[in-house]
């Protein structure tokens, strides 16, 4: 891996730039289970982590550590090196934008759908709304554009796909993504700890509910 960017963000606070959201889920990877000293919290995005440090930590020493740690960490995290097994998402695949999508990538409805259940998906950050997770796959073939013009509402439970990721819609709210299918699965619970249920780096499943 290429030498850590870090950028002070306020007093108790590092941003590291990172190259490529590969090096971001093989860093959150390793931080994760090398937390150096000081270091309350980490909140990974698209290409930087943001890594918030107690109020009496040494943000110098802290720095030294993540070098450290970006030195001797592996360059990317595989599919199959998570401690935890994917977290399974059933879907009933009754999209509005199902046929769009397949139509788009010059796909069967059925090829959509075993493209999206076949892949291993992995969490690569959370964002746009709590519990909200951006889900990347290297092996899925559904890169499709957002629609051209966002819907006021869509469904909790919504199951989606935009530039490259798939989501889980945690919450009725406005959005962009095209819509391939739904599911019951609980994305985001206050009364549980942490209460998104897919954190970074997590892996996810999803399944076809039809199928036997």
């Amino acid at each position: 891996m290429s030498p850590l960017t870090i950028l002070p963000a306020g007093e108790h606070a590092l941003l590291l730039d990172l190259n490529s959201e590969a090096e971001v889920l093989a860093f959150i990877h390793a931080l994760t289970r090398n937390t150096p000293a000081g270091v309350e919290d980490f909140l990974p995005a698209a290409r930087t982590v943001l890594v918030t440090c107690t109020p009496t930590a040494d943000l110098t020493n802290v720095r030294h550590d993540l070098n450290e740690l970006a030195h001797t960490m592996s360059d990317a995290v595989t599919d199959s090196g998570s401690d935890e097994a994917p977290f399974v998402i059933e879907v009933r695949y009754d999209g509005p934008d199902l046929d769009d999508v397949a139509k788009t990538l010059k796909m069967s409805r059925a090829d959509v759908i075993s493209a999206h259940t076949s892949a291993v998906w992995r969490c690569a950050f959370i964002g746009f709304a709590p519990g909200f997770a951006y889900l990347t796959s290297r092996d899925s073939h559904l890169d499709i554009p957002r629609r051209p013009q966002s819907r006021t509402a869509v469904p909790a439970g919504s199951v989606a796909l935009a530039g490259g990721y798939s989501a889980v819609y945690p919450r009725a709210s406005p959005g962009g993504w095209q819509i391939i299918g739904s599911t019951d699965a609980v994305m985001w619970d206050l009364n549980a700890v942490p209460p998104a249920s897919v954190q970074p780096g997590r892996r996810v499943r999803f399944v076809n509910e039809e199928e036997p």
